[in-house]
């Protein structure tokens, strides 16, 4: 990306600059101007002699030296930049430090206060305002005549320049910590989305092999043939578990990092593998048929996937209900059994928890808790309206 040019140029260079506006100005206001009778301001005797123009390029040397050490040393940089206005009113016979002999140091001012912590930038400001203080008691000890009220626009536009550098400078400070938040609030999610695709994943292919190994154990030795059935479902299942985590692996190296998208339509496959581990699913599915956003399409998917896991793990039963109902403005989402439940002394994991967070980044309801009359129930409310969360996974 191109950087506009104006962005380009250094706090060094933009003091310079002010230094150069500044000796233009003050050139143009003691010469006669085409429509005038008069100039603005009587030059100084000594204004246009060699003496005059040797001490305004030894103003301008100071400047440009200053203004070079206010990134790497910003104290003696503003010293200079205010010697150099000092020096270039010498020969201009004035009772006190002109504005334009003061933009070098308003800007000096403003790019210190919008680096430096508040603290050292006000001691630049007090040194600013010092030094014309100081111009102006010089003169009055001397018996020389100032100009303290025209002095004192001088000191208010270094107010006013270190007023807008702090202000710019918290700015800043503010969105590079806002940023910086919104980082790790980035980087946070995507490592709990990581971990729910894992758990999601891994879990439920765990669950279905611990049940057919537990199935394969009891009947190796009365009934093979169902062992090795049992067996081979391990095998199927553990398989598929390796493809979906080599399929996200490699999802995660893409641009999106997003996984392979699962949704309401595979859950009939994903009720058929569950039978087939020893879980009977009854999947009902009511209302419209109609696309769902992704993020609701995936979640629904984990979420019926993530309840069958704790089905298998905890229930202590052979058959749960699913229930998926697509209303014009949300997907509700049930999984009942008549086990033994989770809430009856089963430890606490990261299945309830996960789901709870995927409804949640989506808005919606989610509630589960054991039934009276014993078992227990998942309930999801996922809204079907845009989702300020597109891709969540």
């Amino acid at each position: 990306m191109r950087i506009p040019t104006l962005k380009r140029l250094t706090p060094a260079t933009w003091t310079v600059l002010a230094w150069c506006a500044g000796t233009v100005l003050t050139a143009l206001f003691r010469v006669r101007l085409p429509g005038e009778n008069d100039p603005a301001l009587l030059p100084g005797v000594v204004f246009l002699r060699w003496d005059g123009l040797t001490m305004l390029a030894l103003a301008g040397l100071c400047t440009v030296l200053g203004a070079r050490k206010l990134t790497a040393r910003p104290a003696a940089g503003l010293a200079w930049v205010l010697t150099g206005a000092v020096i270039a009113c010498l020969p201009l016979a004035v009772m006190e430090v002109p504005l334009q002999q003061y933009l070098a140091v308003d800007v000096a001012v403003y790019f210190l206060a919008l680096a430096l912590p508040r603290p050292r930038s006000r001691r630049a400001l007090g040194a600013a305002l010092a030094v014309l203080a100081g111009y102006l008691g010089l003169r009055m000890l001397c018996g020389w005549p100032v100009g303290i009220s025209t002095e004192l626009p001088v000191a208010l536009v270094v107010v006013i320049a270190w007023l807008l550098g702090s202000s710019a400078g918290q700015a800043r400070t503010h969105h590079e910590e806002s940023r910086a938040q919104a980082t790790e609030q980035a980087v946070t999610a995507e490592r709990l989305r990581i971990a729910r695709e894992l758990h999601d994943m891994v879990a439920h292919s765990m669950g279905v092999i611990a049940l057919q190994a537990g199935a394969a154990k009891r009947v190796i030795d009365r009934q093979p043939e169902a062992a090795k059935e049992a067996l081979g479902t391990i095998e199927t299942t553990g398989r598929e578990a390796l493809a979906g985590l080599r399929r996200m692996l490699v999802a995660l190296r893409t641009e999106d990092g997003l996984t392979p998208d699962l949704g309401v339509a595979d859950l009939f496959r994903l009720a058929e593998t569950t039978t087939t581990a020893g879980l009977r699913v009854e999947l009902r599915r009511t209302g419209g048929t109609g696309p769902l956003p992704p993020e609701i399409d995936v979640s629904a998917y984990r979420i019926v996937q993530e309840s069958l896991t704790n089905v298998i793990k905890h229930a202590r039963t052979d058959h749960c209900l699913v229930t998926v109902d697509q209303l014009t403005d949300a997907l509700l989402l049930e999984v009942t059994d008549h086990g033994a439940g989770p809430g009856r002394g089963a430890p606490a994991g990261f299945g309830l928890a996960g789901m709870r967070e995927r409804v949640a980044l989506l808005h919606g309801e989610f509630d589960a808790g054991p039934l009276p009359g014993g078992g227990f129930r998942v309930t999801a409310r996922l809204p079907l309206t845009a989702s300020p969360l597109s891709g969540v996974r």
